[in-house]
C-alpha cells in the first residue's frame, strides 16, 4: 500500500524557482491549460509535437538546418522525429568554450583534475583532428575500453563532432566479454587506458587490450591513455599509439592553416551536420542471458530527452556540480555527460565507492560542493549498515538532489536519506534503462516525495502500467507500456536490417506498444512503485510478486547484507519462491533466523511472498554496471548454463548456487 504522507515537500518558493515552474508557466499562458502538473504531463503528452517544439527551444538546442516537420510516419515503429533537421550533440554539448569548470576528476587513490569548457573544446578539437587523420570518417565506429577519466569525455564528443559513432565498455570486462560486444560494431579505433585500480590496486589492462585487438580484425589503430603507468609500453600491440602521442600527430595536420598550438583559441572543434537519427551511441543489453543486443541511439533524441529530464526534472542549471556513479559501461555515463549541455560542471569518480574509506564520495561531495549526488540502492544500504551519517560528518549545505537508479529504492532507504544526509533533498528514485537512454519515470522539484515511490512519469511519455489484456490499471500491478513514440527510441539495433530482433525485444507482448520488462503500480497521485523486473516476476500459485517486495523486507535487516530471490519450478508446473541471503560475516543461517524472515516477510508483504527455501550464500552475482543478476541464479538452480558470465562483474560466484536447492 503507498504511502500517505510525504517524507519531504518543497516550499512554495523553493517550487517557484524551479525551470519546472518556469516551463509550467509558460504553457499555461501559451495553451490556456491548468497550472497543475497533470494538466502539464497530459498535455506534454496529448499534444506532443507542441511540447517536443517547445523543449527543443527551452533547452536552447539551435539546429543547424530546421526540421521540415515534427515527425513523419505513424505508430512506435515507423515515427520519424524531426526530419530534415541537421544538428550535432557534440555541438550542443560544447556550446560552452569559456572558463567555467566543465569536468571535475577523482580517482580512488585521491588523484583529482579539473578542466574549463575552454580546454575542452580544445581537447576535443586535438582529438577529433587525430581521429580524421586515423581515417575516421561520419558512420564510423570508436570504441572506449576505458575507466571513468576525463579522457573519455573527450574522446566521445571528438567522436560525436565528426559524425563517428561512439561505444564503450568498462575496463573491468573480460576479453570475451568486449568481443561479444565490439566484435558485432566493428569499430575502426579502439580507445583503451593501460590500467585502472580498485580497492587500491593497480590492474593491468593491456594484456587484455592485446587480446581484444587480436580477436577484431576492423581495429587499425588503438590509443592508450596512460593512466596506472606515466609511460606504457605499447609496442607489442599492433597499431597502439599512446594517447599524447595520438593527440600531437593530429595537431600536425591541422586543417584551414590552424595553429597547432592546445592554448590557442583558434583550435576549436568542427562539427559535422547529421540528421536527428544519425547514429551516436551503440548501447549493450546486459547479456546474462545471451549475446548483448547492440541498441543504437541517435543525436537529436538522445539530446533532446535528457536535457529535458536534467534541465527540468532535475532543474540542472549552470552553476551546478553534478555527480553519478558510474562506469563507462553503463548508460548513466552518458546520461551524465550530457549534462554538459546545460553548461554544468560534471564529477567524474573513478575506483571503488568506499576506498579508502567508507565516506571517500561524501567527502568528495563535500570538496567539490557537489548538488546532485546519483548512486544506487546498493550504495545507500551500505551506507546505511557501516553507520556513515553524512548529515553530520560532512558540509552537504550545496546539495540540493539525490538520485538512485539501477534497482528500486526501499522505504528504509527513503527515510535513511532524510535523516541521515539531509532533510530538505529531492530523492529522485529514477527508472528507464539502456534501451531508453533516459527515464521512464524520475523525479520532479515540485513534487513531494514519498516513501518507496517514485514521483512521476516523464513528460512526453505516455506510460501507463497494464494488465495481461493491455487494460490500464491505477493501483494495481501490471506490466509498464509506453503508448506513444518518443524521441529517443532506439534507431534499431545494429545487424538488424529488417528490424526482427528489434520488434521482437519490445513489440511482440503488445502490439504496437513498448513493453519495458518492468512490473510496476502507478498511485493515485501519479507515482510509481517498481516491483522488478517482470521476466523475473514471482508466480507462486498464479500470483504475481515482484522480487523488489521481498529486497525490501529483508534487506532491512541488521543480519542480512545481501539477496537475491527467484522462482524454481515444481513438478506440478508451480513455482516455489528461493530466496539467497548473505550474512554479516561471522553469521550463520540457522532455524531460528530463518524463521524470522519468514515471519518478517509474511508481515511486511503476505503469506504468499514467504520463500519456500532459504539458503545462505556468500555472495549475489552482479551485472558489471551492478545490477542483480536474477535470471542467471534462475538459471543455475534449473541446472540450465549461463551462456555469457563475461556480463558479469562477479561470474564465479554462480557456480555457489549449482545443486543448492
Amino acid at each position: 500500500m503507498p504511502e500517505t504522507k510525504p517524507v519531504w515537500t518543497p516550499s512554495a518558493r523553493r517550487c517557484r524557482r524551479t525551470q519546472m515552474h518556469a516551463f509550467l508557466t509558460r504553457v499555461v499562458e501559451e495553451d490556456g491549460i491548468e497550472p497543475t502538473w497533470p494538466a502539464l504531463h497530459a498535455w506534454s503528452v496529448d499534444s506532443r509535437n507542441a511540447f517536443w517544439t517547445r523543449m527543443i527551444d527551452f533547452a536552447g538546442i539551435k539546429p543547424l538546418h530546421a526540421a521540415d516537420a515534427v515527425v513523419s510516419g505513424q505508430g512506435m515503429l515507423d515515427t520519424k522525429w524531426f526530419p530534415g533537421m541537421k544538428l550535432n550533440f557534440a555541438a550542443h554539448l560544447l556550446r560552452f568554450a569559456d572558463d567555467h569548470t566543465a569536468i571535475e576528476s577523482q580517482n580512488e587513490l585521491g588523484r583529482t583534475r579539473s578542466i574549463t569548457y575552454r580546454e575542452l573544446n580544445i581537447e576535443v578539437s586535438r582529438c577529433a583532428r587525430a581521429l580524421r587523420q586515423a581515417g575516421v570518417v561520419k558512420g564510423d565506429r570508436v570504441a572506449a575500453f576505458i575507466p571513468n577519466i576525463p579522457e573519455a569525455v573527450i574522446a566521445m564528443l571528438a567522436t560525436a563532432s565528426i559524425g563517428a559513432i561512439w561505444s564503450s565498455c568498462s575496463p573491468d570486462f573480460g576479453i570475451d566479454g568486449v568481443f561479444d560486444r565490439f566484435g558485432q560494431i566493428k569499430p575502426t579505433v579502439l580507445i583503451a587506458a593501460d590500467g585502472y585500480t580498485y580497492n587500491g590496486k593497480p590492474i593491468d589492462s593491456l594484456d587484455r587490450v592485446r587480446g581484444i585487438v587480436a580477436k577484431i580484425d576492423s581495429i587499425n589503430r588503438v590509443v592508450i591513455v596512460a593512466y596506472v603507468n606515466d609511460a606504457p609500453d605499447v609496442s607489442s600491440i599492433d597499431g597502439a599509439v599512446v594517447w599524447s602521442d595520438f593527440l600531437d600527430g593530429g595537431d600536425h595536420d591541422a586543417p584551414n592553416g590552424a595553429s597547432s598550438d592546445p592554448k590557442d583559441d583558434a583550435l576549436r572543434p568542427e562539427f559535422e551536420a547529421v540528421s536527428f537519427d544519425h547514429p551516436l551511441y551503440i548501447m549493450y543489453s546486459s547479456g546474462t542471458t545471451g549475446v548483448p543486443k547492440c541498441i543504437v541511439h541517435g543525436h537529436g533524441g538522445t539530446l533532446l530527452q535528457q536535457m529535458k529530464e536534467l534541465i527540468l526534472h532535475c532543474d540542472l542549471r549552470r552553476d551546478d556540480r553534478i555527480f553519478y556513479f558510474t562506469t563507462c559501461g553503463w548508460m548513466m555515463w552518458n546520461w551524465l555527460v550530457s549534462a554538459l549541455g546545460v553548461g554544468a560542471t560534471i564529477v567524474l569518480y573513478e575506483g571503488s565507492p568506499f576506498h579508502p574509506k567508507p565516506r571517500t564520495l561524501w567527502a568528495m561531495a563535500e570538496r567539490l560542493g557537489v548538488s546532485v549526488f546519483g548512486t544506487s540502492p546498493k550504495f545507500i544500504s551500505a551506507c546505511e549498515k557501516v553507520g556513515l551519517d553524512p548529515r553530520t560528518e560532512h558540509d552537504l549545505s550545496k546539495l540540493r538532489a539525490v538520485l538512485s537508479t539501477g534497482s528500486p529504492l526501499t522505504d528504509e532507504n527513503f527515510r535513511w536519506v532524510y535523516e541521515h544526509i539531509k532533510d530538505d533533498v529531492q530523492l529522485s528514485s529514477i527508472c528507464g534503462g539502456t534501451d531508453i537512454i533516459s527515464c521512464f519515470m524520475l523525479g520532479n522539484p515540485i513534487l513531494p516525495v514519498y516513501p518507496g515511490e517514485i514521483q512521476c512519469l516523464g513528460l512526453g511519455m505516455d506510460v501507463r502500467a497494464v494488465d495481461a489484456d493491455g487494460q490500464p490499471l491505477i493501483g494495481q500491478k501490471g506490466e509498464l507500456v509506453c503508448c506513444a513514440p518518443f524521441p529517443s527510441q532506439p534507431i534499431g539495433f545494429w545487424n538488424d536490417p529488417d528490424g526482427e530482433k528489434y520488434r521482437k525485444a519490445y513489440f511482440d507482448h503488445f502490439d504496437g506498444v513498448w513493453r519495458h520488462g518492468d512490473f510496476v503500480e502507478i498511485t493515485e497521485r501519479g507515482g510509481v512503485i517498481v516491483y522488478g523486473r517482470s521476466d523475473a516476476t514471482l508466480n507462486p500459485g498464479g500470483v504475481r510478486i515482484g522480487t523488489a517486495e521481498i529486497y525490501r523486507i529483508v534487506e532491512a535487516m541488521e543480519e542480512v547484507v545481501d539477496s537475491v530471490v527467484v522462482g524454481k519450478r515444481t513438478e506440478d508446473a508451480d513455482v516455489e519462491v528461493c530466496l539467497f541471503v548473505v550474512l554479516r560475516e561471522g553469521l550463520s543461517i540457522t532455524s531460528e533466523l530463518i524463521d524470522t524472515i519468514k515471519q518478517r516477510i509474511a508481515q511486511g508483504a503476505s503469506k504468499r511472498h514467504v520463500p519456500r527455501i532459504i539458503k545462505q550464500v556468500s555472495a549475489v552475482p552482479y551485472t558489471i554496471s551492478g545490477k542483480k543478476v536474477e535470471l542467471a541464479v534462475q538459471l543455475m538452480i534449473h541446472g540450465d548454463n549461463v551462456p555469457n558470465r563475461d556480463a558479469l562483474a562477479n561470474p564465479d560466484v554462480l557456480d555457489e548456487y549449482e545443486g543448492i536447492v
